[in-house]
């Protein structure tokens, strides 16, 4: 009897918790937040349209932004002007035609493009020239208006332009190489052929001397055999570069190589400053690799909208760039070269000429360069984007030491920064690079950020909701709304993918990384985000403004029971 009295006991217990429970919840969850949701029209929370973006990676973020217009895509710029093109031996595709084409043809290179691309119109005659060159060795150039046929673009995951893919059989792999016909038509050649091209004429190799801008040539004992098997087997590592072979004196005398020189010899040729490059390593494939790599570039690489893939997606990731003027130019650019030659293989040097109408103010802005002075900078590369600027004049001494200490990760990084504000008292607190540590690492504090761009649409959507949110919780002291420009600022804890990009900061947290804010972009559902993660708890006042007045015949029946009640006592 005693055993079953405590077992109803414990479940009358249990049921009182429960309803307890339910209660306490029920009360967060039934709050009433309909002053939230006055005027919120909610902002997509992912882009629709995955062509309004910029790709930090290759500098695609680099258009002129009075050419943009207000949603971040570059249809009206007129910074790059479209040269007219002869695009006779380029095939227009269209979802009609797309797959019976691919079946009929075992190669076809194809690009999806968008109209209104500044990187599409620059690789529009290099892409053209190249159809032309390859037209008579059985490969097809082909081009997909990736904006007018959607559907080939979603099967396709097309997510940036221009996308670029090889097929094989029907089967298709990216295109990795340079968007230049030369290296268009190079790493297609070594797809679909030998890789490795024999030279017995003198004839034969002055044409390729005339036609190629960056070749590589051994001269060996024999055509077939082990010496041909290593230098086929280096080809097959670089996509960008023509290899020959010849065991012809006349032909190697042509190529800078010593007729008597013991074989096996390789030399690799470039239309550049530093044009002729002797290897003198042993004759295997890895040091063959090794040493095209760290030759086959300029000593110092003038950078151009054409030329930024080459240094971006080169394997040696660590660039070192040179910001100057044209007329500046001419007394530091000997020095720099000089100073490349150190580091072959190691480090990419870069030549941007700051005052070019095309690219010098955007990439200059890009790393942080303000004024037309001369600058140096080092940079990492995008895969933790640290760059570091060398301070005092630059010599061929100063410019060595800095490279060193960079190689040797010696030096303290640069990180862009506007003027910290002189007032920042709004609803939503102003972060810039030099005041970041100080707003959105207050370990007292639980801080929104967000990281936004001027020129994105879809951050100029957010910004009245934002607003709305920091006025809303303005009086909460624990809690910071707070936004930076991702454009012109920078810090090592706030890495924007994509604008806008959310970041939740909780208070006593701040050594972790952030919280990625995934929601949708209402004042109701970043409320709900913020208590749910918020350190610090807080409540939220309902304002007394926001307070509907009952309307005539309440009142009117309040005041009667009040009238009531008085006649009662």
């Amino acid at each position: 009897m005693a055993a079953k009295a405590l077992l109803v006991l414990s479940l009358s217990l249990l049921i009182l918790l429960n309803s307890f429970s339910s209660l306490t919840f029920a009360s967060d969850d039934d709050e009433d937040l309909s002053f939230l949701e006055e005027e919120d029209d909610a902002v997509p929370s992912s882009d629709p349209d995955p062509y309004d973006h910029r790709d930090f990676e290759n500098y695609d973020d680099l258009e002129d932004d009075e050419g943009s217009d207000s949603s971040g895509d570059h249809h009206g710029s007129s910074s790059y002007s479209i040269p007219a093109v002869d695009e006779k031996d380029v095939v227009v595709l269209k979802d009609s035609n797309f797959s019976e084409f691919i079946e009929r043809n075992r190669y076809v290179m194809v690009e999806f493009y968008a109209p209104w691309c500044g990187h599409c119109q620059a690789l529009a005659p290099e892409y053209a020239a190249a159809a032309t060159e390859l037209k008579g060795e059985g490969v097809v150039l082909a081009k997909v208006d990736a904006t007018e046929e959607t559907e080939l673009a979603q099967k396709y995951e097309i997510q940036g332009f221009p996308t670029v893919y090889f097929f094989v059989d029907g089967v298709h792999r990216d295109y990795p190489g340079q968007r230049s016909k030369d290296g268009i038509v190079t790493w297609v050649k070594k797809k679909t052929g030998p890789g490795i091209y024999n030279l017995t004429t003198v004839g034969e190799a002055e044409q390729v001397l005339t036609a190629g801008s960056k070749v590589v040539l051994a001269f060996l004992d024999s055509l077939a055999g082990p010496q041909a098997d290593k230098l086929a087997a280096a080809s097959r590592l670089e996509d960008d570069l023509s290899f020959y072979q010849t065991a012809s004196p006349e032909v190697a005398k042509l190529f800078h190589i010593d007729p008597q020189v013991k074989r096996p010899a390789l030399v690799l040729l470039k239309k550049e400053a530093e044009m002729i490059s002797h290897f003198d390593g042993q004759f295997t494939k890895s040091a063959i690799a090794q040493f095209v790599k760290e030759n086959k570039l300029p000593l110092v690489t003038a950078f151009t909208r054409e030329v930024a893939p080459v240094i971006f997606e080169n394997p040696i990731k660590m660039q070192f760039l040179l910001f100057a003027t044209s007329n500046d130019s001419e007394n530091l650019l000997p020095a720099f070269q000089e100073a490349a030659k150190g580091f072959k293989g190691k480090l990419i040097f870069v030549y941007v000429e700051m005052d070019n109408e095309d690219y010098g103010k955007a990439v200059s802005e890009y790393f942080g360069v303000s004024g037309d002075a001369p600058r140096v900078v080092a940079y990492t590369g995008n895969d933790d984007s640290r760059k570091f600027v060398l301070d005092g004049d630059l010599t061929l001494r100063s410019i060595k030491s800095f490279a060193e200490d960079f190689l040797e990760d010696k030096l303290k990084p640069f990180y862009k920064s506007d003027p910290i504000p002189e007032t920042n008292d709004g609803d939503v607190k102003i972060v810039v690079g030099n005041n970041f540590d100080e707003i959105v690492l207050d370990e007292s504090k639980d801080v929104l950020l967000e990281i936004y761009a001027p020129w994105c649409g879809h951050c100029q959507a957010l910004e009245p909701i934002y607003n709305k949110l920091g006025k809303h919780l303005r009086g909460i002291d624990s809690l910071v709304i707070a936004k930076m420009d991702g454009v012109t600022n920078e810090h090592p804890r706030a890495t924007p993918d994509g604008f806008p990009t959310l970041l939740f900061f909780p208070a006593g947290n701040k050594s972790f990384d952030p919280i990625t804010v995934d929601t949708d972009r209402t004042v109701v559902a970043f409320y709900k985000f913020l208590k749910k993660h918020a350190s610090i708890p807080f409540k939220l006042q309902k304002p007394a403004e926001t307070q509907k007045p009952k309307d005539s015949e309440d009142i009117q029946t309040q005041k009667s029971s009040g009238e009531d009640v008085k006649d009662e006592l």
